[in-house]
Formats: C-alpha cells, sequence, structure tokens
C-alpha cells in the first residue's frame, strides 16, 4: 500500500510528522491508502490509540481523509499541495496569464500615503493597548459598508480576504463541519476548507452567482456555513446580481443557524452595486479586502460581522498577531480619502480587455465568460491539453484544476496585461487549444 515509504515514530506527533513528510516529498502521493491503526500500531510498537491520535491530527490538518471501512488515505490534494501549485511556470518568451494579479499600472502609488502614515505614527505611535482599529480608519470603512447597504455591526481588520475567512470558520466551526463554496471558486478557499479539517461541499453558480436550488441543497445537507463572492468572481467573474441576492436571502431565511460569509474583494475594482446577503442568518460576515484595487501588499481586509462573530475573531486574534499594523491602516486610509483608485475608470479599464477578449473569443465558437473582475473562465473539453497547447503557442493560462471540485473542465485567463493588439492572437491560440467543452450550468 506505501510503496518504499516506512512510516516511523513512538509518540502522535512524530507518526503524524512521519506522514507529511511523506506527502511533501511525493513518496505518499494523493490516493494512497494508509495502514489500518492497529496494522501500523503494531508495526511501530506502540499502542493504537497513539496511532488513532497521529491519524486524527492529520485529518484535522486536511493531509488525510477517512472513508469508514475503506480507511484512510492521502486527500486527492492534500493541505500541504496547496492548488496554488497547480500553476503553469512561464518560461522566457511565454506570455503569463494564470498569475491573478492586477494591472500594477492600474494600482496608486503609495509613497504619499505612507509617507502620511509615518507622519501620524510620529505623531501618535501605536501602542499596546491601543484600540486594533485606527479610529479614522474605522469611521471612514463603516462609511463605506452604510453605502453598500452593509448591515451595521462592529469591525475588525484582518491580513487579507483569506486570513479572514479563516478567523471567522474557526469562530463557529470545528474539523469534520461542512463549508458551502462555489465551484468553480476561489483555489485559495478550496484548499483552506480541509486544511481547517472542515468538509467541501461543492455549490454551482452562473454570472448571477450561486444557483439558489444548490444552496438549498448544499444547507439541507448540513453544511454548516456558506462562503459567496458577491462580485469579480474568481474564476468566472460573476456578480450576485439584485435578483438573484433576494432568492439567496429566501433560501438563508430557512436556515437562519448557517453561517454566511461574503467575500467583496473585488468592491473597488467593479462598478456594479453589491448586493449583500448578510443580515438574513444569525450569524454573518462581510469581509472587503483592498489587493485588488489598492495593491496585493497591502495585506489588509475590513471585516464586519455580528456582533458575538467579531468578538470571537478579535479576541483570537489578540492572541497571535494582535493587530493588523496601525500604519498599514493609515495608509489605506489615506488612499481612500484622497481618492487614490478611480473605481469607474479601472473597472472600464478590466472591462474593455474582458469584453474584448470574450467577443473575439465567441467570433471563434468558444464560449468564455467574466462579467466584472479580471479574469476570464474558458469551458474546455480536455484540460491538460488546453493548457499544454497554450504554452507551445507562447501563453501560459491556470489550469482549471486550481479552481474546480466537482464542475465541468476550464482554464483561466487573467487579463491584467493585455493589450488591444494581443487579443486577436490570443483568441486565436484559445480556439486552437481548446476543444469544444459539454454546456455548463453559467452563461
Amino acid at each position: 500500500m506505501l510503496g518504499e515509504y516506512r512510516i516511523n515514530g513512538r509518540r502522535a506527533s512524530e507518526i503524524a510528522a512521519s506522514v507529511e513528510r511523506g506527502v511533501a516529498s511525493g513518496d505518499l502521493a494523493p490516493g494512497h491508502v494508509l495502514p489500518p491503526m492497529r496494522e501500523l500500531a503494531a508495526l511501530l510498537g506502540v499502542n493504537p490509540n497513539t496511532v488513532a491520535a497521529a491519524y486524527r491530527t492529520l485529518r484535522e490538518r486536511g493531509v488525510i481523509e477517512t472513508a469508514g471501512r475503506r480507511g484512510s488515505r492521502v486527500r486527492p490534494r492534500p493541505a500541504s499541495t496547496a492548488r496554488g501549485s497547480l500553476r503553469v511556470e512561464a518560461p522566457v518568451g511565454v506570455r503569463d496569464l494564470g498569475d491573478g494579479n492586477p494591472d500594477p499600472a492600474l494600482l496608486p502609488g503609495l509613497g504619499e500615503a505612507l509617507a502620511a502614515a509615518a507622519a501620524a505614527y510620529g505623531r501618535e505611535p501605536h501602542l499596546y493597548g491601543d484600540a486594533t482599529v485606527i479610529p479614522r480608519f474605522e469611521e471612514i470603512a463603516r462609511a463605506g459598508l452604510d453605502a453598500d447597504g452593509v448591515p451595521g455591526g462592529p469591525l475588525a481588520v484582518a491580513s487579507g480576504s483569506l486570513d479572514a475567512i479563516e478567523r471567522v470558520l474557526t469562530a463557529h466551526l470545528r474539523p469534520g463541519d461542512a463549508v458551502a463554496v462555489e465551484d468553480p471558486g476561489w483555489g485559495a478557499l478550496l484548499d483552506l476548507v480541509p486544511a481547517l479539517g472542515m468538509r467541501v461541499v461543492p455549490v454551482a453558480l452562473d454570472e448571477e452567482g450561486p444557483l439558489p436550488g444548490e444552496v438549498e441543497r448544499a444547507l439541507r445537507a448540513g453544511a454548516a456555513a456558506l462562503v459567496v463572492t458577491d462580485r469579480a468572481q474568481n474564476p468566472t467573474g460573476a456578480t450576485v446580481t439584485g435578483g438573484r441576492a433576494e432568492e439567496l436571502r429566501s433560501v438563508l431565511a430557512e436556515h437562519p443557524g448557517v453561517l454566511l460569509i461574503e467575500d467583496d474583494h473585488g468592491h473597488a475594482i467593479v462598478d456594479l452595486p453589491v448586493h449583500p446577503l448578510a443580515g438574513v442568518t444569525e450569524r454573518w460576515a462581510f469581509v472587503q479586502s483592498v489587493s485588488k484595487a489598492y495593491g496585493p501588499d497591502l495585506r489588509l481586509a475590513v471585516l464586519t460581522g455580528d456582533a458575538l462573530t467579531v468578538d470571537r475573531v478579535a479576541g483570537r486574534q489578540s492572541l497571535g498577531p494582535g493587530w493588523v499594523s496601525g500604519l498599514l491602516q493609515r495608509t489605506v486610509a489615506h488612499l481612500w480619502t484622497t481618492g487614490a483608485v478611480d473605481t469607474p475608470a479601472v473597472a472600464r479599464s478590466y472591462g474593455e480587455r474582458r469584453d474584448a477578449l470574450i467577443r473575439a473569443l465567441g467570433e471563434r465558437g468558444v464560449e468564455a465568460y467574466g462579467r466584472t473582475g479580471m479574469n476570464v473562465w474558458v469551458p474546455v473539453g480536455d484540460e491538460t491539453g488546453a493548457v499544454a497547447r497554450l504554452l507551445h503557442a507562447g501563453w501560459a493560462v491556470a489550469p482549471g484544476a486550481r479552481f474546480r471540485i466537482a464542475s465541468p473542465q476550464g482554464v483561466r485567463l487573467t487579463v491584467s496585461t493585455l493589450s488591444a493588439t494581443d487579443i486577436e492572437p490570443l483568441a486565436d491560440a484559445v480556439a486552437a487549444a481548446a476543444p469544444p467543452a459539454r454546456p455548463v450550468s453559467y452563461g
């Protein structure tokens, strides 16, 4: 079952570490079946309870899964093998359309904002025991959330969207709980859930967001949480419309105990309004990061939610990093107050490139999706072949496997670096590389 790899160790932590080393090195490949607990205990000369504890630790870390009588096996995509590793490195001379980064030309300069933050720090340094959220930052962030129709609630600051989502999930859920997520969806989130020992429940979507029937199915099946991307969904570009929001609120109203998490990472690069779902369930969180509009290196996201959720997040945060740097908060507050990002202009820039590519692909008989944001999703019949042929043609794209659970195959193209002269040759390459796919649920 394990080939040449030998698990070793006398304590549970040592046995778990041995398995993780095997997974990281590739000696224990995804799907490899681990020995039954009693068998491994006898082999190592330890109590079966020690092996049971090791296997429990590995499940909670998202390294292995247990399927009843079929035993324990390495997860098809263990937490130590992140979806981000499923990428195509762009050799010299190949254009990289798979990294998911914003256009650097659309990001604001930070010199003035950093200088203003440093000056404010000089007047009033942020010290131990001070409020974790800078008052000026909180005032501006709250005003923005109010304008977007997000229900009132306390505010916290996290180190990006994923950090906020992880803190909210662990504030209420435990290993073994099920989390409903969009499929296809954000690869980092699809890694995070099993890494926390939780189960992923895929929810199909179309260009208006998660399908209400799919959400209802997932919640009836026992999902304890639902994560929804409000705008610029990664990888499809879906944006929750007003009508879809009403439908989803109706579904959620029948499940008030479900934890709702909304990720509005595209809030400053999309000129369509947000339609929050928050407030329907007892426990909810709404997250807005600044990465896409102001720069990925500004590791900051605004988090609001019901009082208990935000209190638990802030309490646990105080026992780790403590707070997100006040310098960062002041920098972002300055960017907000000076209008450093022209949202309509940024949205128009991405939209022109996105729409031009989708239109060119349509003229060549290739279906593609990208309602908002900086990505275009192209369903294909042979994902591996399409990626390889595009690489040969000079274009590196993101394999759909980074974003899929049960949904059909596809590839993601980030339009951030495309110019008008790139559209036609890229569309020709995609049309030649991507065999037609069977119909999908979004479109």
